[in-house]
């Protein structure tokens, strides 16, 4: 076994929260060694060898049948990815091995994830929605979970330090939300970047939407309404944003934001080119891959790095962490590096640092910690694993609404992200979605598919398919995942990948909280469509639909989110949770962990944001203990 030098850091992961953790800490003077699991062409640093990693990238997506997030990125055998397509109906006591998750069920786990240089970030939407301050209080609020042990207020200055680094386009003084709250901006607060343009879809439906649609439910009346959606993509600057970035401040122990004169903020374009991807095109594939990047990915933030305090350890697999068993500090990373991806042959070795960074997903960082038997004194390392379990509804409208015109998503309907109705059932976000029936159906393709089949080619088969998909109507209720110690990872001997590390097992159901809301999202959909004049065209298959549930003698079939949350939670004590307000083990002083596993509660945005917003906070705690 080879042994690495002394860091003062060692970071697992290269996403958004180790590329965040590296870039402060280095930029602060410390070293840093990072671990990467993926391929050392991920993260090539010459803007040619990046260029050309990105266009196989694309070609690899253009040439894939199935358009699936992970499907532009490699998914090698000695460091695996989730990967959707291997979702599949489990059998009655017998677990789904198929893909890189052993799924124990009920019902399978839903969302993919990726192992690569820059993360999930690669094939994230881009959406950067800021939690609501009840969000952070759901068991004093509404009797449900538990309670964040920091409160809103606490995050604002690092969501402040996330939108800057993200670089948001969005309008602040349209996030109206549905509990008159006071601001959950700071007074004169604009986001970097004006609002990404919203699309000709969401201009059309938003009108008949803001119009009519007055939703009864539970006895209760709610007005359905449409705001615009902030995004991790590039639009016009904003004149009046005056952030120019986030510097450690050695005199006060504090992480700060740069102020300097307004009309200064330049857009991050691509890796290879910075005047490549200055704005986003509308080219509408942002999940899995903006070909011009005008999306933000992680690697952005990694080449802001100091790179003289920062070395860098591709195809290098975390597989355990060492704990010394008088003091209890970690005295060191296990990690396996491979040659190519496919053989089964890898080398050993250990990284040492004074402090050690766990930036994995949240299942990954689970896996990590229970094959080391650590942080876990509470029970809770595993558990509680959570996603927006995302209900798909679709139809179509009497004319032409030209999906596909933009990005993915640029509006949604916020009415029910909170309320007093989340004491009984979950609360949603519902997008409008400018994909067509791309999620729910494979549509244009199998719209092509099944117009052939009918017998239907040449003139009449374009006139058909552009009849059909210029009308197409989908949208979304992602709802939102109440924590369960149920819904856990877990790890056992019997099921190891390609190079001896464990493969995540889980255990996931839905709970009752989640099939009531299933049961609202029935009800709100059927009134909207029938208002908005939308020809509903849902429908589940429970034969072959995987998480097909019932619930009061109806079907559901939900989909992830790709919004893995929660298995290390953040807490108030010792005894509930696994991570403190800092995100620094509660059992091991000398390790943190970040990313999205130390969420609580889940809340009805997207997860990035609010994980890059804790991840500066984790920084800044790093920061000052190293220097106590």
């Amino acid at each position: 076994m080879q042994m690495e030098n002394n860091y003062d850091v060692v970071i697992v992961g290269s996403g958004i929260a180790g590329s965040i953790i590296a870039k402060v800490l280095t930029n602060a003077g410390k070293k840093v060694l990072m671990l990467e699991a993926g391929l050392s062409a991920g993260i090539a640093m010459d803007q040619d060898a990046n260029y050309k990693n990105y266009q196989d990238y694309l070609n690899t997506f253009y040439n894939a049948p199935a358009k699936v997030p992970n499907s532009p990125y490699p998914n090698i055998k000695d460091a695996p990815s989730i990967d959707v397509l291997d979702i599949e109906v489990i059998k009655k006591n017998t677990p789904s091995t198929k893909g890189y998750l052993v799924q124990m069920g009920p019902i399978p786990f839903a969302s993919d994830n990726t192992r690569a240089p820059g993360g999930t970030t690669l094939h994230w939407l881009g959406t950067t929605l800021r939690m609501l301050p009840n969000d952070f209080k759901m068991k004093s609020k509404y009797g449900v979970g538990v309670d964040w042990p920091i409160k809103y207020e606490d995050m604002s200055r690092y969501y402040q330090m996330a939108e800057n680094e993200i670089g948001v386009s969005g309008d602040v003084q349209d996030q109206n939300y549905p509990i008159e709250q006071k601001s959950i901006f700071g007074k004169d607060y604009v986001y970097p970047m004006k609002a990404i343009p919203t699309s000709y879809l969401d201009k059309v439906m938003s009108k008949v939407i803001d119009k009519n649609s007055k939703i009864v439910l539970n006895d209760e009346t709610y007005k359905l309404y449409c705001i615009s959606t902030p995004q991790g993509r590039n639009s016009i600057p904003n004149l009046n944003y005056n952030i120019s970035g986030v510097q450690w401040n050695p005199a006060t122990k504090t992480l700060d934001l740069i102020k300097n004169d307004a009309e200064d903020y330049n857009p991050v374009g691509s890796n290879w080119d910075p005047y490549t991807g200055q704005r986003c095109e509308g080219n509408a594939s942002c999940v899995p891959i903006c070909p011009v990047q005008a999306k933000y990915n992680a690697l952005k933030t990694f080449r802001k790095c100091d790179m003289a305090n920062l070395v860098v350890k591709t195809q290098a697999v975390a597989s355990k962490l060492l704990i010394n068993e008088t003091s209890n500090w970690i005295n060191g990373v296990e990690y396996k590096t491979y040659i190519n991806g496919s053989s089964s042959e890898y080398e050993t070795h250990t990284a040492k640092g004074t402090l050690y960074v766990m930036a994995a997903s949240a299942i990954e960082n689970a896996k990590l910690l229970l094959a080391s038997g650590a942080a876990n004194s509470s029970d809770q390392v595993g558990r509680n694993l959570m996603d927006h379990m995302t209900v798909l509804r679709w139809g179509l409208s009497k004319e032409p609404i030209y999906p596909y015109r933009g990005p993915g998503s640029t509006s949604n309907i916020p009415t029910f992200r909170d309320g007093e109705f989340r004491k009984n059932h979950a609360a949603w976000i519902l997008p409008l979605d400018n994909w067509g029936w791309a999620w729910p159906t494979g549509s244009p393709a199998t719209d092509v598919i099944n117009a052939v089949n009918e017998g239907i080619i040449g003139t009449k088969l374009r006139s058909k398919i552009e009849n059909l998909v210029t009308r197409q109507f989908f949208t979304h209720f992602e709802c939102e995942q109440a924590p369960d110690p149920n819904n856990r990872v877990t790890i056992d001997p019997a099921y190891k990948d390609n190079i001896g590390n464990y493969r995540p097992v889980i255990h996931y159901q839905a709970t009752e909280y989640m099939l009531k809301a299933f049961e609202a999202t029935g009800i709100v959909s059927e009134q909207m469509f029938s208002q908005c004049d939308i020809e509903d065209f849902t429908s589940y298959n429970p034969g072959s639909d995987a998480d097909y549930v019932t619930y009061k003698g109806k079907g559901y079939t939900f989909a992830g989110a790709g919004h893995i949350v929660g298995t290390h939670r953040m807490g108030f004590t010792k005894e509930d949770s696994v991570v403190n307000a800092d995100m620094r083990t509660w059992d091991h002083d000398n390790l943190y962990l970040v990313g999205c596993g130390n969420m609580p509660t889940l809340g009805t945005s997207n997860p990035t944001l609010t994980m890059s917003a804790l991840t500066f906070k984790a920084a800044e705690a790093i920061l000052k203990q190293l220097e106590q």
